[in-house]
């Protein structure tokens, strides 16, 4: 008896000798019957799919290589003559950008492929209401507002409270698999345009105790200057930043230039973030623009730049109080 919902063969009489059984359906287009019926050829399980056998006709347009290890991808080889620029893309893949140069950079591959980032500082409720200054807490984003890394400032609650904006810290970058792709390191250092030797300086290390650059103020009475320094100590870029670092309902902005200062390659930008926003909390956003093809080292140096920035010029603390220039 055959299943429910599927209709038997018609033919259950016998067929005269030396004539196969026809199967149930139509014939193939052209008229031809179908082939015999092996008896000795066992039909496959069910929702089993056999794989045609090869033949000279049916080969595919180019080899295909065998598949490694377990996971790993199958690699299609070009076939012989083809242009070697020329690749064959799936619509279904996204394919990477080409990344420069990243050695012993680990982490700081993706700086390599923009040429701007946005920081968000965290507004802190129990800073904002009782005057108790917190760990400062930051999201670095791309130009699309995409979370790159996430920032957190390592201190004592004592250094915090009592030193305020001139407090020394740690700070770690942590990029989207929680590692820590920079660490930052400012050391305690008093502020005065009148004495040389009190001048604020951050490294930057890339891993975590790989020192890749420094940011250390340049001395001058009016303008907050600083110089972008690699591993060496040598100047590879200078920031200057306008006389009055304050202005109301519009940005901020400190220039990135060469060491000539000759032009304006980039820009550390403190951003308006509101009237409410700014009379409340010290929560701030910045911008950071830079050449995209300039070294991630560098780049990552440029970062370290703006926290530095953030902490000497738009810090309150705990008097509430923010500096106005270098010269306070």
């Amino acid at each position: 008896m055959s299943a429910p919902g599927y209709p038997t063969e018609p033919y259950s009489a016998p067929q005269p000798a030396g004539y196969p059984v026809p199967h149930y359906g139509y014939p193939p287009a052209g008229g031809h019957s179908f082939p015999p019926h092996d008896a000795h050829h066992a039909a496959p399980p069910p929702g089993f799919l056999p794989y045609p056998s090869a033949s000279p006709g049916s080969l595919p347009p180019h080899p295909i290589s065998p598949a490694g290890h377990y996971g790993g991808p199958v690699v299609h080889v070009p076939p012989p003559g083809a242009h070697p620029g020329h690749h064959e893309e799936d619509p279904g893949i996204v394919q990477a950008p080409l990344m420069g140069n990243t050695s012993g950079s680990p982490g700081l591959e993706y700086l390599a492929q923009i040429d701007q980032v946005l920081i968000h500082q965290k507004v802190e409720i129990v800073e904002a209401l009782f005057s108790f200054e917190t760990k400062n807490k930051y999201v670095v984003k791309n130009s699309l507002g995409q979370k790159i890394y996430s920032a957190k400032e390592k201190s004592d609650c004592c250094t915090r409270n009592c030193c305020g904006s001139l407090r020394y810290f740690n700070m770690k970058l942590m990029d989207n698999t929680d590692r820590e792709v920079i660490h930052l390191v400012r050391p305690f250092k008093c502020v005065s345009c009148w004495f040389p030797c009190c001048l604020q300086e951050l490294e930057v290390q890339s891993p975590p105790g790989n020192t890749i650059g420094y940011i250390k103020q340049t001395w001058h009475p009016c303008l907050p200057k600083f110089s972008v320094q690699n591993v060496e100590r040598e100047t590879v870029l200078r920031i200057v930043g306008p006389c009055f670092a304050c202005n109301c309902c519009g940005d901020i902005n400190f220039e990135v230039k060469p060491r000539d200062e000759s032009r304006s390659i980039g820009r550390i930008s403190k951003q308006w973030s509101g009237v409410v926003k700014e009379v409340l909390t010290d929560a701030d956003n910045f911008g950071v623009q830079f050449p995209m093809d300039l070294d991630v080292k560098v780049k990552a140096c440029l970062l370290g730049a703006c926290f530095l920035i953030d902490f000497m010029f738009f810090e309150r603390g705990k008097s509430r109080k923010q500096r106005g220039g270098v010269w306070q």
